[in-house]
């Protein structure tokens, strides 16, 4: 799958879940609450992270933690989509961005201790 497959499959879902909260909720998730969602489960996963480097339990071991990335993921697409990022595009512009001021920086003469 590429991102392009990605996102379609992640916008499938997500209109699963309008359909479902419309009908339990009578109302589907605004931006903002897609972003606070985001945000529980990027707690989660960086209790699952802790877990896997042995600082803390994890019942739900190694399928717990791609659980909690794929969620992750499907989160970062559905709000790239929300506010229209092309996020292909601006992944690559940042990735490009942030190895020039990398290569720049090794490229300086390292500090004298």
């Amino acid at each position: 799958m590429d991102l392009d497959d990605l996102q379609r499959l992640a916008m499938r879902i997500h209109g699963s879940y309008d359909e479902l909260n419309r009908r339990e909720r009578g109302r589907v998730w605004t931006r903002s609450e897609f972003m606070l969602g985001f945000t529980g489960d990027v707690g989660d996963l960086a209790k699952l992270v802790m877990a896997e480097e042995g600082a803390r339990e994890n019942p739900g071991g190694r399928a717990a933690l791609e659980h909690e990335l794929a969620d992750c993921l499907w989160s970062v697409l559905i709000l790239a989509h929300l506010h229209h990022v092309d996020l292909e595009r601006a992944f690559t512009r940042t990735m490009t961005e942030l190895e020039a001021k990398i290569s720049a920086r090794l490229a300086q003469e390292p500090p004298t201790r």
